[in-house]
């Protein structure tokens, strides 16, 4: 087996400060010792492709330069190749947001970082999949961190079309801001393990972590390895709320709102009553409702 890491890194991660960055990395690797050899993305899904080729080669750690949509494809990339259980994740984070590593551990200075690569402490944290529509069709996607569908989705959407340049917190508050104005909330039937109930609701967004849109609280007690996922529902809450209300998300101090509830579940099921509902995962849009998500327990191995 190769004993060497492959560093895969995304330039394009964090508005381009990854690739600007990633020299000064490399260098402060090799300066720590770390054996490794290294692969650059070169456009979405191209991780997913670099992750295939490290498995072949026998690597059997795997370190990711970039953000939260790095990490996603990197996990996609080792479950499509068999090799979830056998390959051990670092996390180097220069995103935008940083969201996963809130709820690991993982420092946010990549010098300590790097680090921790060095000598390594392990944990075994859960995955989420989900299947989808797409296009007429399904799908099928690994997310490490969270999940959700609807308002939660199209603030993904209009975030990146539009506001992504601007870092974390600026460009999730302007991009929910903006998807506001048009956004009208939906009528879903949503089955939690097995108990289907009917709701009208903002959004939906199934966390595995505690953290979403550039540090929202959105789960302030989620945990990475109970085998469950913290379900959070905003029901139908008006504009004038939801404004009034974003900074408790921030703080974490959401769940006392008589419109916000959350529920602990393994498998999820949503259905579209009025219309389309779109889907995001770990901040990557994907499809669209009807959805299921299942929760996998202790599924990877990450450096903390």
């Amino acid at each position: 087996m190769n004993p060497y890491a492959c560093v895969i890194v995304n330039p394009a991660a964090g508005a381009g400060k990854t690739g600007k960055a990633w020299p000064v990395i490399r260098e402060v690797f090799s300066r720590q010792g770390l054996k490794f050899e290294h692969a650059v993305t070169e456009g979405p899904g191209h991780a997913m492709q670099l992750v295939a080729e490290a498995v072949g080669k026998g690597h059997e750690t795997v370190v990711s330069v970039g953000g939260d949509g790095t990490i996603h494809e990197i996990v996609n990339g080792l479950h499509r190749a068999g090799a979830r259980e056998k390959v051990l994740v670092g996390l180097v984070s220069t995103g935008t947001g940083s969201d996963y590593i809130r709820t690991v551990g993982t420092p946010r200075n990549y010098r300590d970082a790097c680090a921790r690569l060095m000598e390594p402490r392990t944990r075994c944290v859960d995955l989420g999949v989900v299947d989808y529509g797409t296009n007429g069709s399904r799908g099928q996607r690994i997310f490490v961190n969270f999940a959700g569908l609807g308002f939660d989705a199209e603030i993904v959407r209009r975030t990146k079309q539009q506001f992504k340049t601007l870092g974390g917190l600026p460009s999730y508050l302007l991009g929910a801001i903006t998807t506001l104005a048009t956004f009208r909330n939906k009528d879903i039937v949503l089955k939690i393990d097995g108990e289907a109930t009917q709701h009208r609701v903002c959004t939906v967004i199934m966390n595995n972590g505690r953290y979403g849109g550039g540090g929202m609280n959105t789960a302030p007690n989620a945990e990475l390895d109970d085998g469950l996922f913290d379900v959070l529902i905003v029901g139908d809450i008006s504009k004038t709320d939801f404004i009034y209300s974003l900074p408790r998300l921030y703080r974490g101090t959401h769940l006392t709102h008589k419109k916000i509830l959350l529920n602990r579940a393994r498998e999820i099921e949503i259905t579209s009553r009025n219309g389309h509902l779109p889907l995001q995962a770990d901040g990557e849009l994907l499809g669209e409702a009807p959805a299921t998500f299942n929760i996998l327990p202790k599924a990877l191995k990450v450096i903390l």
